[in-house]
């Protein structure tokens, strides 16, 4: 016996000192995984003699692409509907879902606390007793054995414990309302992302437009210097500088090509669907606003502050804080019960007392000469001493809510600067709007003038030339401060806590 006890705990080490060679062998070198027959990887130790790829893992047949409802074809999806496609699709809204499911789960967990514990439990076995003794020179050794079965049913009840399941279920409650306020703000999170990659989109779209009516007036004043040079009127360093703003026209239109590309499959991804999918975008609506009005800021933070998320959040978040601490001042305070119990023996087994076995609390006093027994107690518990646990339970309660407090001031402050500062864009991005409508308008005239003074004869193709470039550019920058005032109409409706709907939709 001394010898097995001796190796069993060699032998438990090396078997968990094995697990070591299921790490990579050396740092610098690559980890080899064993694969199965369905291409799954797995930690089993692999001959570090394989075929190594480098740093590259092996490809699992497992993993597919991502899933989702296929797009209608030859439908036109507007914003609202590339939200709603959103909201049905990305993941972050059935994650968020799933949280406030789990916390209205914990809440009825809590709300069980009212009500009794009844257990059944049903043991059999059997039961030997040997001794030796010596009496008047003769050795006795009697062997008894026995075997039985012994079924308990047992209640457990809290009838009176001064509020404190009363606090802890408050505590639940108000985490399911976060939880449930969280889940709203993921979906106007993704509400806010989707109308931003929405209008990033739209303004790649108009860029585009502007590029390739660009390429078209740059072709419309080659063919203008060609004719000129063939009757004579024109020179061929005019049509080489023609047929220049035509490759930089057509570069440009390359460039806006490439954004509005890569913004939708940005907008693809943001809704949560596969980059290969196919999707027709609707166009932009018209713009939702055109001025702000300085006057109701007030009003606008302040009715901000009662809706928005985050300082919703936080308000319950405090009341669960002061049901924490109502919760620990309880732990003082006796606590009434009531527990009973029922048991039935069969056998010859001598039982006096059956342990507790998961919820089944210990059943003891067991009448040895009765085959049917039973208890009914009414107790009251006091707690006396716990070497100051309960002290540091209430003072973290307590240190807790004044952290809670805290934070709300913290979130209101941070959210009315926020706000704020989304007013503030909003008004700078449409007074740059509005200048860029007038530099657009500006530049189309002195285009249009120039070209037909050019035709004319009476015009340069140098002032053409810069004509085109500065229209180009000033619908360039019509198109992205357009975009940049939409995208903070849309930041504004978050900040305010609006964005319930596609924005111009009742937000």
């Amino acid at each position: 016996m001394r010898i097995e006890a001796c190796l069993l705990p060699l032998l438990l080490s090396a078997c968990a000192s094995t697990g070591i060679d299921r790490a990579p062998l050396q740092p610098d070198r690559p980890w080899v995984p064993h694969t199965d027959a369905d291409g799954g990887l797995s930690v089993r130790p692999t001959d570090a003699a394989v075929l190594q790829h480098g740093f590259t893992l092996p490809a699992n047949p497992s993993v597919d692409l991502p899933g989702g409802a296929a797009p209608v074809t030859g439908k036109r999806y507007a914003l609202a509907d590339l939200i709603d496609l959103a909201q049905e699709l990305n993941p972050e809204t059935r994650i968020a879902w799933n949280q406030a499911r789990d916390a209205a789960l914990a809440a009825g967990i809590a709300r069980s606390a009212y009500l009794p514990r009844l257990t059944a439990s049903v043991l059999a076995g059997a039961q030997s007793k040997h001794g030796g003794s010596a009496a008047l020179g003769q050795s006795i050794d009697p062997r008894n054995r026995a075997n039985g079965s012994l079924a308990v049913l047992s209640l457990q009840w809290l009838l009176f414990d001064f509020g404190q399941r009363e606090a802890l279920v408050t505590v639940a409650d108000q985490h399911t309302v976060i939880a449930n306020i969280q889940f709203t703000q993921a979906h106007q999170r993704l509400i806010h992302a989707v109308s931003l990659a929405f209008l990033r989109h739209a303004t790649a779209r108009t860029r585009m437009d502007a590029t390739t009516a660009s390429q078209a007036d740059a072709k419309g004043l080659l063919a203008a210097a060609q004719a000129r040079l063939q009757h004579g009127q024109g020179t061929v360093m005019d049509v080489a500088q023609a047929r220049q703003q035509v490759a930089q026209a057509a570069l440009a239109q390359v460039a806006a090509q490439g954004e509005q590309e890569e913004a939708y499959q940005q907008l693809l991804a943001t809704i949560g669907i596969s980059p290969l999918a196919t999707l027709e975008i609707a166009d932009a609506p018209a713009r939702p606003v055109s001025h702000v009005d300085e006057a109701l800021l007030d009003d606008v933070v302040r009715s901000a502050l009662q809706r928005r998320p985050d300082v919703l959040a936080a308000v319950a978040a405090q009341q669960a804080a002061s049901a924490g601490v109502r919760a620990a001042r309880a732990d003082f305070l006796p606590r009434l019960f009531v527990s009973a119990s029922g048991s039935r023996r069969n056998g010859d087994m001598d039982i006096s007392a059956v342990p507790s076995v998961g919820e089944q609390a210990p059943t003891v006093n067991l009448l040895s000469s009765h085959r049917w027994s039973s208890s009914l107690l009414f107790g009251l518990s006091v707690p006396l001493y716990s070497g100051g646990e309960r002290n540091a339970r209430l003072a973290q309660a307590r240190n807790r809510a004044a952290m809670v407090a805290n934070s709300l001031d913290r979130v209101k402050l941070d959210a009315v600067a926020e706000i704020v500062a989304a007013h503030s864009r909003l008004r700078t991005r449409l007074q740059a709007t509005n200048a860029a409508q007038a530099l657009l308008e500006a530049s189309q005239l002195a285009h249009d003038a120039a070209s037909a003074a050019y035709q004319r004869g009476v015009g340069s193709l140098t002032d053409v030339l810069a004509a085109d470039r500065e229209l180009l550019q000033a619908r360039i920058s019509l198109a992205d401060a357009d975009g940049a005032a939409r995208a903070a109409s849309v930041d504004l409706a978050l900040a305010c806590g609006n964005l319930g709907t596609a924005p111009g939709q009742g937000d």
